[in-house]
């Protein structure tokens, strides 16, 4: 089976935020467990739009949904380890793109994780894919589309 190579280049990233690996967040093999890791992930998401101004569902029933998550693991985390979730969009089509993330650790420079969100613009009211609003793809003049 083919590995996931996943490698953004750093003029994606627009946002950095930092999360603490937290003790619950160890599993068995006392290192940070992949449920956590995407937890930590929606959260640097989360943080992220509300930077950009973005509702993850607005008040005419428009939101984001996520459509797929892929993530490759580079290094090993512990609790108490403080990680730098830096993040980006890319790949905009008409009902949405991809989000991604790097993981990194400061106090050794590690690289922790890569991960990519792809999402689209769904109407919560109607339960159908609605194109991207033209007010979020004002905020990220510089994405490249694949439309």
């Amino acid at each position: 089976m083919a590995r996931l190579k996943l490698d953004f280049p750093d003029h994606l990233f627009l946002f950095s935020t930092q999360l603490t690996v937290r003790a619950t967040d160890i599993n068995g093999a006392n290192h940070l467990g992949n449920d956590s890791m995407i937890s930590m992930i929606s959260e640097a998401r989360a943080r992220f739009l509300f930077e950009y101004g973005v509702q993850e569902t607005g008040p005419d029933g428009v939101g984001i949904i996520v459509t797929d998550l892929a993530t490759t693991y580079k290094a090993e985390a512990h609790a108490r380890d403080q990680l730098v979730f830096d993040v980006g969009v890319m790949d905009f089509n008409q009902y949405g793109g991809d989000i991604v993330f790097r993981v990194s650790r400061p106090k050794d420079s590690k690289l922790v994780a890569l991960a990519k969100y792809g999402f689209v613009f769904f109407n919560y009211n109607s339960g159908q894919v609605t194109p991207m609003p033209p007010a979020f793809l004002a905020k990220f003049p510089k994405v490249n589309r694949l439309d």
